[in-house]
């Protein structure tokens, strides 16, 4: 599918943002991604979806980072510019089918450095379904900080973990839930492996819920290559057809180690 670049701009000094006009009907839930075909590179490239306006000639916005010789041509290419895209990969997170006791309150979105994106279009969701969310960044300074006004601006209570104490709470982002007052009713997370393993192991120690969006090379990005299974308690799941959103009770780290 064809998608044209409406925006592409640098947030930090390593990461952009890119808006693509196309049809986007496919996209359905928050959480989702999509494959990129960049000019001059054999494989896609997956990116979690920002925001996007569900229609046949709709915009989705996409944040990345600038990781390797694909995302960095990623950020020369020009506005105006063609790209090729498969459109609405992966489960994204549930939000209308989850404990009624947790759905009712106020969740908890955690994010870390290019985690953090896809959460803003769960926000915006969760909000229009009347919850209350509240929203935990992680990032390692205070320069790499990104979208704490978007968030600011839908309305949310946001608190801020830096590694090094240059912005918000010193420390990571479990740290930072421990100084908030408000119970513990429900998590949303997505972000780096490591931040993954300290808040499965937080909401445990909580007794509380949550989805897990993964991070994973894939191969093909709609589960014919198998390439990115990982084991669950309930058998093997790839991580781009039946992710990247795991829920917290079939997470087994030791198969992911």
């Amino acid at each position: 599918m064809k998608f044209t670049v409406q925006e592409n701009k640098p947030l930090t000094a390593t990461v952009y943002r890119m808006t693509l006009r196309g049809d986007t009907r496919a996209l359905l839930r928050p959480g989702q991604f999509v494959q990129l075909q960049l000019p001059g590179f054999y494989l896609r490239r997956p990116f979690s979806v920002y925001d996007w306006s569900p229609a046949e000639r709709g915009c989705m916005t996409l944040v990345y980072k600038t990781v390797g010789r694909g995302t960095e041509a990623m950020t020369r290419i020009p506005v105006g510019a063609t790209l090729d895209a498969l459109v609405g990969l992966g489960n994204g997170f549930i939000t209308d089918d989850i404990p009624a006791a947790a759905a009712a309150r106020a969740p908890l979105l955690i994010g870390g450095g290019v985690g953090v994106p896809p959460l803003y279009g769960l926000c915006r969701r969760l909000l229009l379904q009347g919850q209350r969310p509240a929203a935990v960044l992680g990032f390692n300074t205070r320069e790499e900080v990104i979208l704490r006004a978007d968030f600011e601006a839908l309305g949310i209570p946001v608190t801020v973990a830096t590694v090094d104490g240059s912005e918000g709470v010193k420390g990571f982002v479990a740290d930072a839930v421990e100084t908030l007052a408000a119970p513990l009713d429900y998590v949303y997370t997505c972000g780096p492996e490591p931040m993954l393993r300290a808040v499965h192991a937080l909401c445990g120690r909580k007794g509380v819920g949550g989805q897990f969006s993964f991070e994973e090379r894939m191969g093909c990005g709609f589960g014919a290559c198998m390439g990115c299974t990982c084991e669950t308690v309930t058998g093997g799941k790839r991580i781009c057809k039946e992710g990247p959103v795991l829920v917290w009770e079939e997470i087994l780290w030791q198969t992911r180690g």
